[in-house]
């Protein structure tokens, strides 16, 4: 048994994760720390070996025996293996921890841990969930722009740029130390907005950082390597012969400040051979593979040269070296294929085409990197032609007619696929690869681990110490070594001071998880309004119970209305209530609604400039989503936003129509195949006859939706919104029944409506309604509209499928491949909405919709005083909260209006309400209270009548009451307080302002009641 000092201990229990990059143990003023680190560690794993042993059988289990100290081993372990980057070792001991510990959420540095390592290994889907739930869960915690850091990395790897962009600003605005500068997150930025093709925003920021006179040489390298690159290829820089010029230029200038970068090198060589200098290239290219023998794409450019010289053997092997290093190379495969198409080498010419289409890029637009690295190459899927697959179902007929080959054949002039493989050079490439991969990988986990930065962030560190760990002791700890050794002559008062310590030790090893802090002079870790201590919300899984067939094409709930007493009874709302969509049919004609109104030929006499979202999409069958080469089914739904006028849209909805109607003419009955098709409810039944049809018909054809068209203003749109009055009160705009009309201001499109224009295929893709409230959807005409929707217990499924395909549930535009929901048992509603019907999308339901003929619909949401909508839209505040997605409808401002203006009967709901109310006090209360610690003054700021609600300038979370804003700005901008905090630590220069008094709140509070029905008892 190894024994420590009370000095060890205390330091051991301080390390863990936070300590990541910052604590440099192959420095040798910590040569005393490295050791007690791996002599804890062989201490560790010597007892995780002999709970192993006592428990071999059952350990997969969260076992009964293991006490909560032997869990928090598990942790420990990971924490001490990461600070010696033993990145395997680290995640085998975190894995163990979770899966014992029933609340793993509660230690945030358990998280962070395990989301470090996760993000070393690449395996960002892992290590995005750890951070966010671990900035849901604290906000202020230590490294907390560590985590935005990687954060935004990943996301910017993703492709999902908006996110991505508020995590790298919130890391740049923290000044917490860290262990990257500013110029460093700045330059991630950068890249961002020339990942998004915002290339004169990223020259403007490239240019920004290189002014700055602190900025590093390594830095430097890399963004005259990104200018140089953006000059070679964006067109909008300039004339042709002056951003060749200028790449050469910048690309020399990256090699100058960076040697031994092999990638500047190898971009060098592209713009050479570009302008057409072989010799310069092939130098380039040389010297590039000298530096890092390991880039495929060099490979793959070196062959082009040889192939481009008539040089196909050496060009063979360049491919094949790039294959060899890279299987996925799309571009490589490609390129080989047509070396040897033009050899005559038919048979290996179709196996490299067909690798080129099997392999699915996996190219990411930025890496994880720490400080300010990033991909620099464009993904090699660019230069691949859309008829690659028609060119391998070519190569497929002629060697199917081809004769079998003979001794007496014409001699080859390569080798084949099978052969080139094992050449002398590819076998030598591959085994440095290898030999480069080890050397790069103990680079990486740790065999020379270097530190960047300032000490490790903590409060009380005393930067004058070799040991840069926090010097945190009890008062009493130097008496703990005497008193130890001399227990049996001890008084009362020293034994229970003993006893108290030795407990200390036993419990050394376990980590604090004290979801919140214990003192007003902290700031909240958490706030949340949904139950306490719950984890962080995550998409449920969907139904275990087995669907048939049948089931997974259930009937879509309809009803059709005969009158206007139909519509108003009480039972078409229980109706809607009680499932997930419904259709009601005949609501135009049974309540004389004049749907004439919202006509486009009445828009456009009625407000034609007013403005119109465009966008533009590939017109395709319903059941179908191809990708732009229309090789395979995707999720993806390609849709680019510009804005247009009512009237410029009008004449295009009538063009289009006039168009159409040549096209009869000329094909026959092609449409009605169209609409008869889109009536099936089966999307097997005829997807293979109809992809046939729409891929001739139209190949790639784009159409522009009309959509988000706002109706919110009574003085132009007055006709309009009061012919809605006429719908029975629970499907009205607005309506004390409904909760958005108590939000107390406009949500565009929520509380007001919005209309949309459409040609035939306008879709508006996957997803649930904002907050998961309810909608309202009226088909105007002339023609019908087609939808599909999912129940709401099935959305996890669909989120997991969306991420199956790479692409944000919530971000992103997606739009479902049937069968893909059938074979993961989700049930999908299909139906057809016909001019007058009225849709309503239940709380929560996952839906998508096209439109089959030319028509305009309106829609908004509604909010049913109900406790499973009011439910659904707290648990996707929440998760939107997590997934840094601005939730629209300000619940907590909303919870206190509902409070004050209703009653509410159903206990459930007002015990959620409560709840909320309750939360958001204590909330208030602890804001108040630490902010006054700092010595800043709440002030009295109150409210406007209908003024909007407030969301933080930074990360766009909902702030209620406790308003931050920086004293010197000359627009305000209203901050929560986590933001506020990175900003200034000490909230100097922070305005603190209090939008209700606190005892105004608490009356609310107190005041709400349940409200008791008169009833029979």
């Amino acid at each position: 048994m190894i024994q420590y000092s009370l000095e060890d201990l205390q330091t051991i229990l301080q390390l863990d994760s936070r300590y990541y990059g910052f604590l440099d143990l192959s420095d040798s003023k910590n040569s005393e720390l490295k050791e007690l680190i791996q002599k804890t560690i062989t201490a560790l794993q010597d007892e995780d070996f002999k709970l192993g042993m006592s428990n071999e059988n059952s350990i997969k289990k969260t076992l009964p025996e293991i006490n909560e100290v032997d869990v928090n081993t598990y942790c420990k372990l990971g924490h001490l293996h990461l600070l010696m980057y033993e990145h395997s070792e680290a995640l085998s001991a975190y894995q163990k921890y979770m899966r014992l510990c029933d609340k793993y959420w509660e230690n945030h540095a358990f998280l962070y841990g395990i989301g470090i390592v996760y993000f070393e290994f690449r395996c960002f889907k892992w290590s995005i969930k750890s951070l966010q739930e671990l900035l849901y869960l604290n906000p202020h915690f230590t490294c907390a722009n560590e985590a935005h850091l990687r954060l935004g990395l990943m996301l910017k790897a993703n492709g999902e740029f908006r996110t991505a962009l508020k995590h790298l600003q919130l890391a740049l605005i923290d000044t917490s130390p860290s262990t990257f500068t500013d110029l460093q997150v700045k330059f991630q930025i950068a890249h961002l907005y020339e990942v998004q093709n915002k290339h004169k925003a990223a020259k403007e920021s490239y240019e920004f950082i290189l002014n700055n006179k602190n900025v590093s040489l390594d830095l430097k390298a890399d963004i005259y390597r990104q200018l140089g690159w953006m000059y070679h290829c964006v067109e909008c820089l300039g004339e042709k012969k002056e951003r060749e010029s200028n790449a050469l230029n910048f690309l020399q200038k990256s090699i100058e400040a960076d040697p031994k970068c092999g990638q500047s090198l190898y971009l060098l060589g592209r713009c050479y051979a570009g302008v057409n200098k072989v010799h310069d290239a092939f130098l380039a290219y040389r010297n590039s593979v000298e530096k890092s023998e390991g880039n495929a794409d060099t490979w793959c450019s070196i062959g082009v040269l040889y192939q481009q010289q008539n040089q196909p053997t050496d060009a063979l092997q360049a491919y094949i070296c790039a294959v060899q290093l890279d299987k996925e190379h799309r571009s490589a495969w490609t390129n080989l294929g047509i070396l040897y198409e033009s050899c005559g080498q038919l048979r290996d010419a179709y196996a490299c085409y067909s690798n080129a289409i099997k392999r699915v890029s996996n190219k990411k637009v930025g890496n994880g990197q720490e400080g300010n690295k990033a991909i620099y190459s464009k993904s090699s899927t660019n230069g691949l032609t859309k008829g690659l697959a028609q060119r391998v179902k070519f190569l497929e007929s002629q060697l199917s007619q081809a004769p079998l080959p003979s001794i007496t054949s014409k001699r080859r002039q390569l080798c084949s696929i099978e052969e080139a493989w094992n050449l002398p050079i590819s076998l030598e490439i591959n085994s440095r690869q290898q030999q480069q991969t080890v050397q790069m990988q103990q680079r990486q986990f740790g065999k020379n681990p270097s530190a960047q930065g300032p000490p490790p962030p903590y409060p009380h560190s005393h930067g004058s110490q070799s040991n840069p760990l926090p010097a945190k002791r009890a008062k009493d700890d130097s008496e703990y070594p005497f008193l130890q050794q001399n227990q049996k002559n001890l008084n009362e008062q020293q034994d229970k001071l003993v006893n108290q310590l030795s407990a200390q030790n036993r419990q050394a090893l376990k980590i604090s998880s004290s979801p919140g802090p214990t003192s007003m002079d902290e700031p909240p870790i958490n706030f949340t309004i949904t139950a306490k201590n719950a984890p962080p919300p995550a998409p449920p899984d969907c139904p275990p119970q087995r669907l048939t067939r049948e089931q997974l094409l259930p009937p879509t709930p309809s009803v059709h209305l005969e009158n206007k007493k139909n519509a108003f009874s009480p039972q078409l709302q229980e109706f809607c209530l009680k499932h997930p969509i419904a259709v009601v049919r005949g609501l135009a004609g049974a309540l004389k609604l004049d749907l004439g109104l919202f006509s486009t030929k009445t828009l456009v006499e009625a407000n034609p400039d007013h403005s119109v979202e465009v966008r533009t999409q590939v017109n395709q069958s319903p059941d179908e989503n191809w990708d732009m080469s229309q090789a395979k089914r995707v999720w993806a739904c390609i849709s680019h936003r510009s804005h247009t006028t009512i009237a410029k849209y009008a004449q295009y909805q009538a063009s289009s129509f006039q168009d159409s109607l040549k096209d009869e003419g000329d094909k026959g009955s092609a449409g009605s195949q169209v609409m008869s098709d889109s009536d099936s409810k089966d999307s097997v039944s005829n997807s293979n006859i109809n992809l046939k049809r729409k891929r001739q018909k139209n190949g790639s054809k784009m159409l522009r939706f009309g959509t988000n068209v706002d109706l919110s203003d009574e003085r132009k749109w007055k006709p309009q919104l009061s012919e809605l009055q006429k719908l029975p009160a629970f499907a009205r705009v607005i309506s004390a029944a409904n909760m958005l009309s108590h939000v107390g201001h406009v949500i565009l499109g929520m509380n007001t409506v919005q209309l949309y224009m459409k040609v035939p295929g306008s879709r508006t893709p996957g997803h649930q309604e904002n907050n998961n409230f309810c909608s309202i959807n009226i088909n105007i005409g002339p023609g019908d509209c087609e939808w599909f929707a999912v129940p709401d217990a099935y959305w996890g499924g669909i989120h997991n499928l969306c991420e199956k395909n790479n692409i944000s549930y919530l971000h992103g535009s997606w739009w479902p491949v049937l069968e893909d929901l059938y074979k993961e048992n989700i049930p999908v509603y299909r139906f057809i909405q016909k001019p007058g019907d009225l849709v309503w999308v239940n709380a929560g339901c996952v839906h998508w919709v096209q439109s089959v003929g030319w028509c305009n619909n309106i829609a908004w949401n509604v909010g049913p005083l109900t406790a499973r909508q009011y439910s659904l839209a707290i648990e996707r505040y929440e998760w939107n909260k997590l997934q840094s997605f601005k939730s629209i409808v300000p619940m907590i401002h909303l919870s206190w209006n509902l409070a004050r203006n209703i009653k509410v009967s159903d206990v459930k709901l007002f015990e959620l309400i409560k709840m909320c109310l309750l939360q958001s006090l204590k909330n208030v209360f602890h804001i108040q209270e630490y902010v006054k610690s700092k010595g800043v003054e709440v002030r009295f700021n109150g409210r406007g009548k209908n003024e909007a609600s407030h969301y933080c300038g930074q990360c766009e979370v909902e702030v209620f009451n406790v308003l931050f804003i920086r004293e010197q700005e000359k627009r305000h901008v209203v901050h929560c307080l986590p933001c506020a905090l990175k900003l200034s630590p000490s909230l100097q220069g922070i305005v603190c302002l209090e939008e209700y008094r606190l005892s105004e709140l608490q009356h609310v509070y107190d005041s709400f009641t349940l409200y008791r029905t008169q009833g029979l008892g």
